[in-house]
């Protein structure tokens, strides 16, 4: 029996890899809902391996790569790409993106237009990352749990985890040196007078954005980073310049309505990379950082393989461990 503190993302992915080969497994999880607890929750669910390449290693791009295709066994992923723009004035910043990423292409204001018509005449060119995708982060962790229970997983929700556990998942509440947190602010608004059907990106020095859509009108607009261990709701400033960001994507947002704000704490190690790493009989899982939907499979996978004592030509997945 294999037993696994925390069914956040990290926690249910890893049930997953380990009951797909066979194991028994239980899941012991303080909250009483999928993602009750988790930071997940507040995640943008962009998986864009190619895009947070321009600040992150090349292992996010390794490791992210299928992570779509693992994703769409499970829940929706929407695999519409990702556009990334800016304004005329920052024009340089989208140079330096497409020199620090790859996977793109660029686009003109003829090109972006056809890709999301709401933006048409309103920036003259842009990167398209085709390859990318990006799914409902709450709906994922849901249909993640219903999966894992459905193949056999128990999972004891409102149940504090024992001592010891064969793997511990349990993000900034785990006892590992170096684990820092790093606070995300996200807002959730709703503007049915703006379509949009993919992620997109604008740069900006001050404040870059990303707006995922959810549907019905829906949007995700985060991008925050704050190292910063304050578990507050989202601040004014961050507010306030998020909102500015979306009205400079377009003016359509001013229309908005702010259906839900929240904020979270991301675990990171210094290098902003996960980890698994073996202290006192437990295996732990963590410093997902911002990167979680992303690479939770891989890193699930790695962890499998470990616990189950399996062996792999695949080695750069144990690249990260330690």
């Amino acid at each position: 029996m294999i037993t696994i503190a925390g069914a956040g993302l990290a926690g249910l992915a890893c049930a997953f890899e380990l009951a797909q080969r066979g194991a028994a497994v239980t899941v012991y999880e303080r909250g009483k809902t999928p993602g009750d607890s988790s930071v997940a929750r507040f995640a943008g669910g962009m998986l864009a391996p190619w895009c947070e390449r321009e600040s992150a290693e090349e292992d996010v791009i390794t490791l992210g790569s299928r992570a779509a295709g693992w994703w769409a066994r499970i829940t929706p992923v929407h695999r519409r790409g990702t556009l990334v723009v800016a304004p005329a004035r920052d024009r340089a910043e989208l140079t330096r993106f497409a020199r620090r990423t790859t996977g793109h292409r660029g686009v003109n204001g003829a090109e972006i237009a056809g890709l999301e018509p709401a933006l048409a005449g309103r920036f003259a060119q842009g990167l398209f990352f085709e390859q990318e995708a990006h799914l409902d982060p709450r709906r994922a962790l849901r249909d993640l749990s219903a999966t894992v229970q459905a193949m056999g997983v128990e999972i004891r929700y409102g149940s504090p985890a024992p001592a010891r556990v064969t793997l511990d998942c349990t993000g900034m509440a785990a006892p590992l040196p170096g684990l820092r947190p790093v606070r995300g602010e996200m807002a959730v608004l709703h503007c049915p007078e703006v379509e949009v059907t993919r992620t997109l990106r604008l740069l900006h020095p001050r404040m870059p954005l990303y707006l995922v859509p959810r549907g019905d009108g829906f949007f995700m607009i985060g991008g925050t980073m704050i190292e910063s261990s304050s578990g507050r709701g989202i601040t004014l400033r961050s507010l306030s310049e998020l909102l500015s960001a979306a009205f400079a994507l377009h003016p359509g947002f001013a229309e908005a309505s702010v259906a839900e704000t929240g904020a979270g704490l991301r675990p990171a190690f210094a290098d902003n990379l996960p980890r698994l790493t073996e202290q006192d009989g437990t295996l732990y899982l963590n410093g997902l950082y911002r990167h979680g939907f992303l690479l939770a499979p891989a890193m699930a996978e790695a962890a499998a393989r470990r616990l189950l004592q399996e062996t792999t030509d695949e080695d750069y997945r144990e690249r990260r461990t330690a």
